[in-house]
């Protein structure tokens, strides 16, 4: 039962504290498709993305007696999520040198539902030179960045899960767009921006 100063996610959170793995369960239906994408954007495998996933909640598990809800669960769980694909990236690193772009890339969703059989390819393709330049990004910018379009996080949530300030956010936001920019540039697959940039004041690529 939760009062009005407790949300649902709290009641859940504190009912998992105690040990109540069916708390735990609803938590992870709810994040485990954001959590995924995250780890997928990061590692460009889908092998890859569900170890860093599972390794996540599993550390969130591990993590909820110690866990004092001054941050969303959402965040805290981002952090995990972060940090679980970076020591997979650099351990990666480390057996196989760089990672390879000749790794399948990820298809993003599509906004629309029936696209053409030409659109359809253009998109693949599009997604495609996406998913490159953005591995070529560094860790650093490849990571807030796809904190930013992937799982749609504002300045503070992104912060929070880094543990920088909104204005560092902010410039280190600005130098990924631009990074990004750069190699989908030399790549000559710049596609500028977005509908939804221009409209929104945004900052989505096309196929983030």
């Amino acid at each position: 039962m939760y009062t009005a100063d407790r949300t649902e996610e709290q009641v859940l959170v504190m009912r998992a504290q105690r040990g109540e793995q069916d708390a735990f369960r609803i938590l992870v239906e709810r994040y485990q498709q954001y959590v995924y994408a995250l780890a997928l954007r990061m590692l460009a495998s889908p092998e890859d993305a569900e170890d860093a996933a599972q390794e996540a909640f599993l550390s969130a598990w591990r993590g909820l007696p110690n866990f004092r809800m001054d941050a969303k669960f959402s965040t805290w769980l981002y952090r995990l999520t972060v940090n679980a694909a970076t020591d997979l990236l650099r351990k990666r690193k480390k057996t196989q040198g760089q990672v390879s772009m000749e790794e399948e890339p990820v298809a993003a969703t599509t906004a629309d539902p029936a696209p053409t059989p030409e659109e359809a390819a253009e998109q693949q393709e599009r997604n495609a030179a996406l998913q490159q330049a953005v591995m070529l990004l560094s860790e650093q910018h490849r990571t807030i960045l796809l904190l930013r379009e992937v799982n749609g996080l504002d300045y503070g949530e992104i912060g929070a899960v880094l543990k920088l300030s909104p204005g560092t956010v902010r410039s280190r936001l600005a130098r990924a767009r631009r990074e990004l920019a750069k190699k989908l540039r030399e790549q000559g697959n710049y596609f500028g921006e977005s509908p939804s940039k221009k409209e929104k004041g945004g900052a989505g690529h096309a196929g983030m």
